[in-house]
């Protein structure tokens, strides 16, 4: 039997990819806006594909605001920005 990979939904393109392929950003418990890199910390979290493309799309449409219920800080937009490069 196959094991089953799990996806997300980028916020950017509104696709469905493969979890390790995606950058996620969480807002922790305490109210802050993270990079998770290590893709397991608490909190509610969004993905987005490691493309500028989508981080402009996401930025644009306001997926990552929408996702994580609250206004991003602009320092983790720029380092989301350096990540995808």
């Amino acid at each position: 039997m196959q094991k089953k990979i799990p996806t997300r939904k980028c916020v950017g393109c509104g696709e469905m990819k493969e979890k390790k392929d995606m950058i996620r950003v969480i807002k922790s418990p305490e109210g802050e806006i993270l990079l998770d890199t290590t893709m397991k910390s608490n909190g509610r979290g969004a993905y987005i594909c490691r493309s500028a493309e989508c981080f402009k799309k996401a930025v644009k449409n306001r997926g990552l605001e929408r996702s994580l219920k609250s206004q991003i800080p602009q320092d983790v937009l720029e380092r989301l920005e350096k990540e995808l490069g």
